[in-house]
């Protein structure tokens, strides 16, 4: 029996949302220790206060890495925030496993209508092949969206014959 271990680690691209809102946290700490300086004393405690809360708390969660670690049929995945803080965000088992397609081919169509949850662990860069695993888990549907490389593809495959459609 052959043992696999594999580590992917992935970029997720900012999106523009995200880089607008650390300007705008930015902008807002700056105006109420700025305010506070020059106008009203009581903004400069709260402007220090913002600013520690949004520079620890909210904009190292706005760049974020996934990890994948696929080792004989399991599959778990990190997520590496500013990269410093790891935190385990799913695991998968491939016996859960009901379909492996590409993102979106039709073989997907039955699944996406209906009530299920989806998770995207991708890099959010259109030019990357995607693919979309669809588990069931604990009698719930999860749809999760993942970039693989063809070592990975190649052993689901192997495990499970029938459930995978790289067509």
């Amino acid at each position: 029996m052959s043992d696999l271990y594999r580590e992917i680690l992935i970029q997720r691209k900012t999106p523009l949302v995200n880089k607008l809102l650390k300007g705008l946290l930015f902008g807002i700490t700056a105006i109420c220790i700025a305010a506070g300086l020059l106008f009203l004393p009581l903004l400069l405690p709260v402007g220090l206060l913002l600013g520690i809360v949004f520079w620890f708390l909210v904009i190292p969660k706005l760049e974020v890495e996934y990890e994948y670690l696929y080792v004989n049929g399991s599959l778990d995945i990190d997520a590496i925030y500013s990269r410093q803080k790891r935190k385990r965000v799913a695991e998968y088992e491939m016996s859960e496993l009901e379909l492996l397609a590409p993102t979106g081919s039709h073989a997907l169509d039955s699944y996406v209508n209906q009530k299920s949850k989806y998770r995207d662990f991708s890099s959010g860069d259109p030019e990357t092949k995607t693919y979309t695993l669809v588990f069931n888990k604990d009698r719930e549907r999860e749809l999760v969206k993942v970039e693989l490389d063809d070592v990975v593809l190649g052993d689901i495959r192997r495990l499970a014959p029938r459930k995978v459609n790289l067509l």
